[in-house]
């Protein structure tokens, strides 16, 4: 008899000596529901199917199903228990001010807005190869007692890096496993005993539970992975680092539904080709968004930069037509950087905009404002712009500095090399006024720059490049 045959006659016996009608019900439910731990669920209407379809059935949006767990999964919510929930006057609630568990790292403290809060989850998130399991070893060696769950490298490999940057492994231990059902067993007995300052998962990808189908990286694994150790994390109060990986599109593990999930979202960004890593939280429930911490690479790993001014124009020349120094705001620190600009005649009849580290659309813009407000003839000009140093500058107080560059380019003139530039620049003409004005003028200053090119002593965009590239100030 086979295998199939003999579940069914042990079926049918059990269905014949059931007692009553509830028993066979039960019996029933068992056999063809039990099965089913997971259904795929329409992100944009929220219909259901039992299996994966390309295109929901009822809204008919298509790649719209994600698959999800269904109440009858044996995993256990640590905060599901039969309590009475009683209100609490938000006066008596206690604050985290003094709770915050500092990273040792001062820039790192910087984006989290004074350390880690007990409880909360951070995703780190980058491109592979950008610095992040670096950083979190560099993390790991300043905590007291640190978890390390690997689900990419084995132990041996991140033995090999922590010996390679001279780090402290004494309070360091490495968990090698993938199943989030086994890692939140093997957090439980630590919990109870409250010896972790800090958990470090390196990758949420890599995660996966019996209770869903998918392969691990898929939607429906990360998010419900990422789900549950945050509840974990909450419930035990201590603080998590989830690490995801930045796909091709630029998003966290495909769509950005781990950003939903946690309390501070951390990027790390930089170029390959230089050695600067800007550390920028785009999401902060317990402290400023927008903030940002400068690192260099190095043989020892990542080093903090007190002084990212004097690190980005250090290796700035002086008198060279086509270079503007500007002054931007990242979060509340602001920074001096190096706008360079290149001008050559182009070969056919569409001149070519290129930019590195600045917004195409925006430069394009600035490129009309120039030709059409300050008299520069760009028709016959290919535009290159670059931000030094590999920093990407996404606010307009860089506009001005943008385009004083490409004009002094044009007219082969240099800007005076005590002059920091930024503002607006309208569809106009005009120079609109930025923020923070005193915190970038006194930036300017202590790098040694005495003139301001700003809204407050120009009103237009023509004023400024008649007043500014002229031939006495070289």
């Amino acid at each position: 008899m086979s295998d199939t045959d003999s579940g069914r006659a042990s079926l049918g016996k059990k269905l014949c000596f059931a007692k009553d009608r509830m028993t066979l019900l039960l019996l029933l439910y068992n056999v063809f529901m039990a099965k089913e731990k997971s259904v795929y669920v329409c992100q944009a209407c929220g219909g259901e199917s039992s299996r994966w379809e390309g295109r929901c059935s009822v809204c008919g949006e298509w790649n719209s199903l994600v698959e999800e767990t269904r109440q009858n999964s044996k995993f256990q919510n640590p905060n599901s228990k039969n309590k009475k929930v009683i209100p609490v006057n938000l006066n008596q609630v206690k604050s985290f001010t003094n709770s915050r568990i500092s990273s040792g790292i001062g820039e790192v403290d910087r984006v989290l807005g004074g350390g880690f809060v007990p409880g909360q989850v951070v995703l780190l998130a980058g491109e592979p190869g950008i610095g992040k399991s670096t950083l979190l070893l560099q993390i790991a060696s300043k905590m007291a007692s640190v978890l390390y769950i690997a689900g990419e490298e084995s132990p041996e490999q991140i033995k090999v890096r922590a010996e390679r940057l001279g780090i402290n492994q004494n309070a360091i231990s490495i968990l090698q496993e993938t199943s989030v059902d086994e890692v939140i067993l093997n957090l439980k007995p630590l919990a109870t005993e409250q010896i972790l300052n800090l958990i470090i998962v390196d990758s949420i990808q890599t995660l996966t539970t019996e209770d869903l189908t998918g392969t691990a990286g898929s939607i429906g694994q990360v998010r419900e992975c990422a789900f549950r150790l945050s509840e974990y994390a909450k419930a035990n109060h201590v603080p998590m680092i989830l690490v995801g990986h930045v796909t091709k599109e630029g998003a966290i593990a495909g769509p950005k539904v781990l950003e939903h999930l946690v309390d501070t979202v951390l990027y790390m960004e930089g170029d390959g080709n230089h050695l600067f890593r800007i550390l920028r939280t785009t999401k902060n429930r317990f402290g400023p968004v927008s903030e940002v911490g400068v690192f260099s690479m190095g043989d020892g790993g990542l080093c903090e930069v007190a002084n990212p001014s004097d690190l980005f124009l250090s290796e700035r020349l002086k008198n060279v037509p086509g270079s503007a120094v500007t002054i931007v705001m990242e979060g509340s620190r602001p920074m001096a950087l190096e706008v360079q600009a290149l001008t050559s005649k182009t070969s056919f009849g569409f001149p070519k905009r290129t930019t590195s580290g600045f917004s195409l659309n925006r430069l394009n813009l600035l490129c009309a404002v120039l030709s059409k407000r300050a008299g520069i003839n760009l028709w016959d000009q290919d535009v290159f712009v670059n931000v030094a140093g590999g920093v990407t500058i996404s606010e307009p107080s860089a506009d001005l500095a943008v385009c004083l560059a490409i004009a002094s380019c044009i007219k082969n003139i240099a800007l005076d090399p005590k002059t920091a530039v930024f503002g607006e620049v309208g569809l106009s003409g005009e120079i609109r006024k930025v923020s923070r004005i005193p915190d970038r003028i006194k930036e300017a200053r202590k790098m040694g720059f005495g003139r301001m090119v700003n809204g407050e002593g120009f009103r237009s965009l023509s004023e400024a490049v008649t007043k500014t590239l002229v031939k006495n100030d070289q």
